[in-house]
This record gives structure tokens, sequence and C-alpha cells, in this order.
């Protein structure tokens, strides 16, 4: 970490850097003609943001241009969940340790999934968008996917995962992981595709019902037949914090950057927004949400404070 005097005037130098770029980036932005405000500059490298009822574009800057999306991935593995026919989200899945070795090898977010324990499909849900919990992701996609191993079905999963891209339409969207870890660098999205994902998700009530929470608290049982309690954070510090948040993911890793997928809804009028690669995420989402609001709340938000030993992503 850069420290003293010389630290912090780097620090506000490249602060500048970033706000002339996304400045001179302007001219890749397209905005609605409703909004009457001019429209924000945001340092993310890619971003869009769209009308939840109509999917007409609010906002967009280098939209279609494909970049890695870290944990917002985890959009899509909740959403090929919530799409399987018959699905019983009372059903209940016993953790391996597998789950709890995955996390570990890479350094991952994690629910903190105890081997043994029995926990139902929509507290995977919750583990998987609260406290990005990739052993949760990985559990989905053992659960979900097909074949005799669990290599096999969380391959089966990611392929499910790739054929409901094509299906929505996300002609720029390609899937190699259950979690957003990439080891293959084909991992991508654009801010478009992820905001038309992540439109159809929140179409689903157990959906929006998850990603609107700050906490929740989960009781699961244990290979000895006791109880144990989970409580997980939202890593998403818009909510709480910015009035009418609704969601929705956070992501960072080291390719992608800070990601953000947010979503309000204010009089009526419902939103949802990607950011992409973006080191000041939740203040820019706050500035597109006052854009398309007609608000001007971004500059007094106070961001909500995550607990002690809560994730972060």
């Amino acid at each position: 970490m850069t420290t003293g005097i010389k630290g912090i005037r780097l620090r506000k130098a490249v602060a500048v850097t970033f706000t002339a770029g996304a400045v001179f980036a302007t001219g890749a932005l397209t905005a609605a003609p409703a909004q009457a405000a001019t429209a924000p500059s945001v340092s993310a490298k890619g971003a869009f943001m769209l009308n939840s009822a109509t999917g007409s574009t609010l906002y967009s800057k280098y939209a279609d241009t494909k970049r890695p999306m870290a944990s917002t991935t985890k959009i899509m593995t909740a959403r090929v969940v919530l799409s399987t026919p018959n699905l019983n989200l009372d059903r209940k899945i016993t953790v391996k340790q597998a789950y709890r070795d995955y996390v570990a090898a890479k350094g991952a977010s994690t629910a903190d999934l105890k081997t043994g324990d029995k926990v139902t499909v929509r507290q995977l849900l919750h583990a998987l968008m609260l406290p990005s919990g990739c052993d949760a992701a990985m559990a989905l996609a053992d659960t979900f996917g097909s074949g005799t191993s669990v290599s096999a079905r969380t391959k089966s999963f990611i392929s499910k995962m790739n054929t409901k891209a094509k299906d929505l339409g996300l002609t720029n969207t390609h899937f190699d992981t259950f979690d957003g870890n990439s080891t293959q660098n084909t991992n991508y999205t654009t801010p478009r595709d992820l905001a038309k994902l992540t439109r159809s998700a929140m179409k689903y009530s157990t959906f929006a019902g998850i990603v609107k929470k700050q906490k929740t608290v989960q009781y699961a049982t244990t290979s000895s037949g006791g109880t144990r309690t989970y409580t997980w954070y939202n890593t998403n510090k818009l909510l709480g914090s910015y009035s009418g948040a609704t969601g929705v993911k956070t992501g960072t890793n080291t390719p992608a950057g800070p990601c953000l997928v947010f979503a309000g809804t204010r009089n009526g009028k419902s939103v949802v927004g990607v950011l992409l690669n973006d080191t000041n995420r939740f203040t820019d989402a706050a500035k597109l949400m006052d854009y398309a609001f007609g608000a001007s709340s971004a500059g007094t938000m106070q961001l909500r404070t995550l607990p002690q030993g809560a994730q972060r992503d």
C-alpha cells in the first residue's frame, strides 16, 4: 500500500485520470430522451442500464465489448437452477467436502458451508447471491448437472449455462465456470448481455426476493442431527444505502476488476444496470439510478458498512 502525502497525491492523480477518461468516452453514451438531466460519466470500462418494464436502453458505454465479469456469473448460475422443470426449492442437498476444498484451492469467496450439513436449494441460492459463496455455486452445479462424478456434473451445468445464454439471445456471452473463477479466460459477457440476463432473472420472484436482502439467517441440519445457524450478509453495499435499490450482485477478481449488477425501483419505474471494471461501482450505480429516476441521491449517499468477518466481493 502507498502511504504518505505522495501516495495521496498519486491516488488523486489516478482519480483525475479515470474521470477524464470517462468524460472522453461520453461519445459512446446513449441516453433515452425522457431523461432531463445530463447523462453522468462513470469510471466503468463498460456500462449499460435498461428500463426493466420495456427493456429499452437508458444508458450505454461500450455496451457490446466483451469483458470478464467475475462473480456476476452467479446470476446465470441462479437463472439455470430456477428454470429447472419441476424445481423443488425445499429439496435438501448434503454439503460435500469437495465444495470446501474447491474454495480453499481458489481462495474464493465462501458461504462457509460445513461438510455434511443438509441445506435446501433455496438456502443455497441465498448462499450464492448474498455472500457470493463459490461453495454454494459448486453445490448447485453439482446438483443440477448430469454425470457420474462431481467434475462431470459441474461441466454439464456449465454447458446448461451456455445453452441458456443462447436461449436468451446473449450472443456475446460465454461461460467456462459456474462461479466466475475462470481457468481458461473464456468466461465473458457484455454490459448489455448481462443486463438482459438480469432482467430475465428478476422476473423470478424467488430471485428478486433473495437479491434485495441485506442479510439472511438460515438454519441447517448437521450430519449429527443438530442445527447449525448460517448468517450471510449481502456484499452489495447499495442495499440499505440507496433508496429504492433492489439488488443485484457484486463481482471482483483480477481479470475483471470490480463489477456490479444493480437494480432499483422508484415511483413505479424499475431499472437494471451493469458496471464492468469500475473502481467507483457503488457511487456510479447511484449516479446512474439518479439519472434514471430524476433524483439527486448519489452525492449524499452513505454506503452501508459490512460487519467484520463478512465476505467482500
